[in-house]
């Protein structure tokens, strides 16, 4: 989030999701985290599913947040590496409560079973009454 964005109503949780929230951001840190230094196409490797461009808008979000460094090595072909920060690490406790958190519900629906879906209940068509006179 640039510092210029402001949340409407500064809830703490809504600015953590708007920095590290969505379906591929924590599964780039998650992959950061245990890897440590991962090359772009290692990175698109590891994690399937995320295009290309996913991969680059997401890792650039994070770079501007100061979440991940990006180092550029001077080399042919060009080799980038990306990384946590200092300030991205500190996140690391909060990816360490959602993969336990994670573990624990799968445990929960192999031993309970996924709960249905709520189903909507279907609406009656509409009667048109025609008077005749």
């Amino acid at each position: 989030m640039k510092v210029t964005d402001r949340i409407a109503n500064d809830c703490p949780v809504e600015v953590t999701l708007s920095v590290i929230g969505g379906k591929w951001k924590p599964l780039i840190l998650w992959h950061l985290y245990k890897g440590g230094v991962r090359r772009f196409l290692e990175l698109q490797r590891i994690i399937p599913g995320i295009t290309r461009k996913m991969l680059t808008q997401h890792l650039r979000e994070l770079e501007r947040d100061g979440i991940v460094a990006r180092k550029i090595f001077n080399e042919m072909p060009l080799r980038v590496e990306y990384s946590l920060t200092k300030y991205g690490l500190t996140l690391r406790p909060l990816m360490y409560v959602l993969a336990d958190w994670g573990s624990k519900h799968e445990a929960y629906v192999a031993k309970n079973g996924p709960r249905p879906a709520p189903r909507a209940e279907p609406h009656a068509p509409k009667r048109m009454i025609i008077a005749i006179g």
